[in-house]
This record gives C-alpha cells, structure tokens and sequence, in this order.
C-alpha cells in the first residue's frame, strides 16, 4: 500500500516509518514545513511543503494514497505553548488537508489524538462515548478537531478514523522528544536532584511499540465498526509509584516532592479496540521506564547541554574513515580483477585459436572505461607486471627487457588505456557540469516560482483592495438605487440576493426578531443558510447576542459549528428587529474590513426595510378590509406575486391555502383563524374573489397541521400550486 505520514520528526513517526517498511509498505513524507529541513528515517518520498500549501491537491494525486496518518496531537511543527494563535493554525491546517483528501474516497484518514481531551477523576474506565472534560487550549483544539474530523466522516462520506493514545511514552532522542511525565521526572532528577510527583494522579501509560502496532492494525484492516477508538495498555499506575521507581533506577539520592492534589485516576479504556482488532499491549512498563532511565543517565548531555547524541563507537569509526574506503575500493577491485585476467593470459599464450587474444589489454580497457585515468594507469602496470612474470617462464629477465616487442606492447598498452580514460574523465566532468548546471537552474525556477506565487497573491490583494477602494461608492450608490427601485413587499427579498452578491456567499439567511426571544426565518439563499432551522431561540446563542447586543459584527472565530461564520443585526430604536447571518466565507473574508463592509451593508438595508414597513404601515386602512385582518385583493396579490418569485429564486419556501367558504363567512374565518396563524402568515383576497391564507417558509408537509387547524373548525383547505 501507499501510505502518506504527515507530521514533524519525532521518535514515534520514525518507528512509523520503520514499521510500515518492515511490512512492505511503500511509506512517503509531508513534512508540514518547507524550511526546517528535519531528519526521519528513510522514506520512499519526503515532500517538504506546509500543510497550507497550494500543491497540496498536486502532492496527494502523485502519491495516490491508500491510508494516510495525520500524527496530530504527536505533530512537532506545533508548539503547544498556550497561543491561541498556534491552535488557529492547526484547525486551518486540518481542514486544508481534510478539504484536499475528500477527493480521494477509497483513501483511509487515521487522526491521532491524545488522552488530554479528559482531566478530573474517574471511578472507572473511560469510554469513547465520554464527553469531552479536558482543560487548556490544546485539549480544546484536539476535541475540536475530532469533531471536525467526525463532520467530515459523516458529511463527506469520508473513511476517518480517530485513535485517541493514553499517556504516550517512549525513549526521548533529543530534547524535542521530552513531551511525558517519564521524561519529566527524569530530566528533574538529572537536573535540579528532585522529582516532583502527586499524591493523587494515577494513569495509565501506551509504551510507543504498543502504539505503533495498534496503529498499524488499523492501517491493515480495511473495515472498521467505530469512528474512535482508545489506544490504552491498562497498566494502572500513580505518579508516586513512578517517582519512587525512577528514583530507584538512578540510583540517586534525589528527593520525592509531593504536590498535594493532583488531577485524580484518569484511564481510558481500550476494550473496544481490544475486542474488535484483537490484540493488547505486550511491552512491560516497568522494563520500559527503565530502558528510558538508562537511556536518559547515558545522554545526559544531550538532554541538559544540547550537546549532540553521541553515536555508537562502529559508526563513529565509519563516519571518520570511509572516505579512505572509498578511495581504496577501486584499488582492491583492481586487485582482485587482476587474478583472473592473469589466470586467463596463461591459458591462452600458445593456444592455436587464442593466440592474438590479449586479455591484459580487455584487462586495461576495462577499467579505464569505468574508472578512467588514475585505474587505467594502475591496471597498465598491474598488467605490465603480469606480462614480465609470464615472459620469465621461459625466458630470464634480461632477455625480457632486452626484446624491443616488449616496451612496444607496454607503449600501447599505456597509451590505449590513458587515452580511453582520459576521455572517460572528459566526459563525466562535462556530464557533471551540466548536472551542477541544471541543479542550479532548477533552483533558480523553484526561486522564481515561489517568487511569482508570492507576488500573485499580493497582486490579487492589492487588486481586490484598489476594486473596492474605487468602487466603494459606486456599490452602496446601487445597493440604495435597487432598493428603492422596489416594491415594499419585495424589499426584504431583495436585500438577501444582495448580500449574496456583495459578501461572496449564497449562504445568506435573514431572520424576523418574533418576540424578546424567538427569530423567525424569512428569506435564505441555500440549504445551508436554512441549517438552524425556521425559529431560534437567539437570546440562547450567547456568543452571538453578546455581540449583536452591542451593535457589533459577530465573527465566529473558532469556526463552532453550530453558528454561523458571521452575523449582524438590524435595529429599530436601538432593539433587535432582524439578523443576517452569513455562512460559506473564505478565511480571506473573515476580517475586520469585511465586518465594517457588511456594517454599511446591513444599515443601508436597515434603511430600505425601515422605510417601506412605515410605508406600509401608512397605508394599513387601504390594505386590509374593514375591522379584519384579511388583506385586501391588491395588497394580497402584490404580495403573493412578491413570495411566488421570491420562491423561484430559491429565496423562500411557501404554500398558499385555498379557504373553501363563501364571501359572507370571510369575518367569521378572520374571527376564528387569525390567533390561529403565525405572525409571517398572512389571509387575503385574490384575483377571483376567494379567500386565500399564504404561510411562508412553509412546505407541504409541514402546511398539514394547519389545514387540520382550519377543519377542526369546520373550514375546508386545498393547496394552490
């Protein structure tokens, strides 16, 4: 399979990487930053890229993964440092990548969390189904992001899965790798000679082999019955209980501190995962702890000078002398090559088919081909060697070097063999040459593009500044040109496709404030914008109303999702008459110019709605018949017409009601039936005379319990399409 680890390096995404290529996983790295440049184990790919980057489609369509592991929790490009800042990152982080994946349908997303989504005390294990009780910033951003991660699941039909780890430990390579109460108490004991532990904490600990093989049935298994699942060993164990161990195992006189409190018996419970996946932890805790204490004794100075990891004494002497094996291996190869050729020279000096075959010339050729010059000129002499030993076998050395043939083979066989290497070496510097050319170029466009994608965004910035710098005035001049250009009832209607326009999102709703408490939809662009159904109770929404109460844009910073990504009232004498609340915002847009823009926007439609129910208000004796509720047959059908175009722009959702009963009954239906309806609701007269009740934001389904209203006072209904 392919299998894509996203994360910094860390000890727990090596063992990752060795595990999965141990099984015959072919295993590629996003490194979530460009610029650190860190060591992990060897991989098939590394992508060295933010997680935010534009490539990020381009990435995961190369890699075609199967299962991808997001380290989350274990991600050490974040630094849980109590920065709201830093938690912003993560969530856009994730859901950049989350939003790139749902592309990808047959790839499996395992997210790591941790056991910081709970705090308190616990009687029993914790189950998956627990609500969330974890304190600080990052055990918000984690069960936020598990939420996400389930949206996700459940709305993308996406295969995620959650595994949330029990206190993770495992061997610290660095400082980097110091995130446990086991390195903790270690390093406090290497450090200031005590160790602080409380009286009343006790947990259990995931040892990282355990976890690493839990995670890697999940990555095996291609089904899965649950969304989350706790990674946990069972193994019960209190902090003086560990103190006093690791005490023991330093052999040090250090003193346990006693913190009074503590934050009680906290263990999740892995049987859910253990009945399924079937397996369990096999590594021994305390043998654990004390391979981490020996660890941490033996490199003390890593962990309390940042001195550098002091490597075994082989690889020290390989890191300090393989240059010299280097250089001697062509020699020894030249060597052992020699043997055979000599071997082959004998047999064929007096052979009648062999004679004119000279295997110390092939001998010469060979490697001056491979290794050029310096090889060439050794086997020429390695070869002139072997020639004047075979020649002393019938001959003595002085007749050798007394007969010409002699120094004219040697000549060419130097000759041949350093003119073949020389052009050997010709070739590999050009070779070598245009590669450091072309490395040095393809640098220069990687430059030039990073560059060019830099100034585009801030062209395109620029740009969308100067548009509505220059076009400021010229949008609202049409915001209250088309306003005004419509009909009272339409107004309303209007003013939503306009803020669909000018805020960049169909999901636009705007809300009636019924009473003190309740808001009642009256017009949304898209189903999205209709989410939190036909009536809140918006005084409930705390957030929100805080905000609005104060005459100020809200702005859902946390991206919750049971609100919307902005939101903004209208006022009438300083109380709450309508809201709009917007959804479907780019990050981009999410700013304090967009806020102050849908200010302007909202006061100028504030303006319009203001002026045309005073409009209406003034001519309330001509639209309604005499002492009744019952809209005239004008006003009724100018407003049924408003509600029916309205409805073809998806802008609402209406039925209109047929009342079957005769003109002289309509007072009585007006007595009986008015307290009855809705205050959006609206009885009146058509064109052929009949009496009509038009229920907004209504669907036939829900227009049923109506018309049983009307008939259990003797009144007969139908529904006019």
């Amino acid at each position: 399979m392919n299998i894509l680890l996203t994360g910094g390096s860390s000890s727990l995404i090596d063992s990752m990487i060795l595990k999965l290529r141990k099984e015959g996983h072919r295993v590629f790295i996003l490194t979530g930053d460009k610029y650190k440049h860190n060591k992990y184990e060897k991989v098939f790919e590394k992508y060295e890229f933010p997680y935010d980057s534009e490539n990020l489609n381009e990435i995961l369509e190369s890699v075609n993964p199967d299962v991808t592991i997001l380290m989350g929790a274990f991600d050490t490009n974040y630094y849980w440092n109590g920065e709201e800042r830093e938690n912003v990152r993560f969530v856009s982080h994730l859901v950049n990548i989350l939003v790139a994946h749902s592309r990808f349908k047959k790839t499996k997303l395992i997210f790591l969390s941790s056991d910081e989504v709970y705090s308190g005390n616990y009687a029993h294990d914790i189950e998956e189904d627990e609500k969330f009780s974890g304190s600080g910033l990052k055990a918000e951003c984690l069960s936020q992001a598990e939420e996400m991660c389930r949206n996700f699941s459940e709305n993308r039909g996406m295969d995620l899965i959650v595994l949330r780890l029990d206190h993770f430990y495992g061997i610290p390579k660095g400082k980097k790798d110091l995130n446990h109460i086991v390195d903790r108490m270690c390093l406090e004991c290497l450090r200031d000679g005590y160790i602080k532990a409380g009286t009343d904490h006790e947990f259990s600990m995931l040892y990282e082999k355990d976890a690493v093989e839990y995670i890697y049935q999940v990555v095996k298994r291609k089904k899965h019955e649950h969304f989350l699942y706790h990674l946990s060993s069972s193994d019960v164990v209190s902090e003086l209980e560990l103190a006093a161990m690791i005490q023991d195992e330093m052999k040090s006189e250090a003193n346990i501190i006693t913190v009074p409190g503590g934050d009680g018996r906290c263990v999740l419970s892995g049987s859910r995962f253990e009945r399924e996946y079937g397996v369990h932890a096999f590594c021994d805790w305390k043998k654990a702890v004390k391979d981490i204490v020996s660890y941490m004794q033996r490199h003390k100075g890593v962990f309390l000078k940042d001195d550098e990891l002091k490597k075994p004494w082989w690889k020290r002497l390989w890191e300090k002398w393989k240059w010299l094996l280097h250089v001697l291996f062509p020699f020894m190869e030249n060597l052992a090559c020699f043997i055979p050729f000599f071997m082959l020279n004998n047999r064929t000096v007096g052979s009648e088919y062999f004679a004119n075959l000279d295997p110390f010339l092939l001998y010469v050729l060979l490697f001056a081909i491979v290794y050029g010059q310096q090889q060439a000129t050794f086997s020429a002499m390695c070869a002139v060697a072997g020639y004047l030993f075979r020649q002393m076998y019938t001959r003595s050395g002085f007749e050798v070097l007394m007969d010409y043939n002699t120094y004219v083979w040697i000549a060419q066989l130097f000759i041949l063999g350093l003119v073949v290497g020389y052009m050997r070496d010709q070739i590999r510097t050009m070779r070598m040459e245009s590669q450091e050319l072309e490395d040095h170029l393809s640098r220069q466009i990687t430059d030039i593009r990073d560059i060019n994608e830099s100034n585009i965004r801030v062209k395109k910035v620029m740009e969308q500044q100067l548009i509505d710098q220059r076009d400021g005035i010229g949008k609202i001049y049409s915001i209250t040109k088309a306003l005004d250009q419509r009909m009272p009832d339409e107004v309303m209607f209007y003013a939503v496709e306009i803020l669909t326009e000018l805020m960049g999102t169909r999901d636009v709703a705007l809300y009636n404030v019924v009473n003190g408490d309740y808001a009642r939809i009256f017009s949304a662009a898209s189903p999205k914008a209709r989410s939190l159904g036909n009536s809140i109770r918006y005084r409930e929404m705390t957030e929100i109303y805080e905000e609005l109460a104060e005459e100020k844009v809200y702005i859902n910073k946390t991206m919750d999702e049971r609100y919307p990504l902005m939101a903004r009232a209208i006022y009438q004498e300083g109380s709450i008459q309508m809201i709009i609340m917007l959804w479907g915002l780019s990050w981009e847009k999410m700013t304090l110019g967009q806020a102050n823009f849908l200010t302007v926007v909202s006061y100028l439609i504030q303006n319009a709605v203001l002026s045309s129910q005073r409009y209406m208000q003034a001519l309330e004796e001509k639209r309604y018949s005499q002492d009744s509720r019952i809209l005239e047959k004008e006003a009724f059908v100018s407003l049924v017409q408003a509600y029916k175009s309205a409805e073809e722009r998806n802008l609402v959702e209406c039925i209109l009601l047929h009342i079957e009963v005769p003109a002289e009954n309509y007072r009585d239906v007006d007595a009986a039936m008015t307290k009855r309806l809705r205050g959006s609701d609206y009885m009146g007269i058509m064109t052929d005379g009949g009496l009509y009740v038009l229920l907004a934001n209504t669907t036939k389904e829900s227009a049923v319990p109506v018309q049983a209203r009307f008939k259990e006072n003797g009144y007969q209904t139908e529904i006019v399409e």
